[in-house]
């Protein structure tokens, strides 16, 4: 099984409906590693890493999550592994 590190920007009803706890609990739930965190243009921005599938489809698992999570768009580019990377982190404000 294939290990990938990607970083994604979520836009949409992304913050203050309780998107940084639904990542974490879905990322704890798939084992996967990372952090999220808020920006202040009102997206959310994360990096997420572990199975190529899970971390695909990590945006979908959210938004299924909670029916007040409301994904507009994403924007999402492969970056390079983590390999000191232990958890997943709420970070920010």
């Amino acid at each position: 099984m294939k290990k990938i590190r990607m970083h994604y920007q979520f836009y949409g009803r992304v913050q203050a409906v309780g998107f940084r706890y639904t990542a974490k609990q879905v990322a704890d739930h798939f084992g996967l590693t990372g952090w999220v965190k808020n920006e202040y243009d009102g997206s959310v921005i994360a990096e997420v890493q572990g199975n190529e599938a899970l971390v695909t489809d990590f945006g979908t698992y959210i938004e299924r999550s909670s029916r007040w999570i409301e994904i507009m768009s994403t924007v999402k580019k492969e970056i390079p592994l983590q390999e000191d990377d232990r958890e997943f982190s709420i970070e920010g404000y």
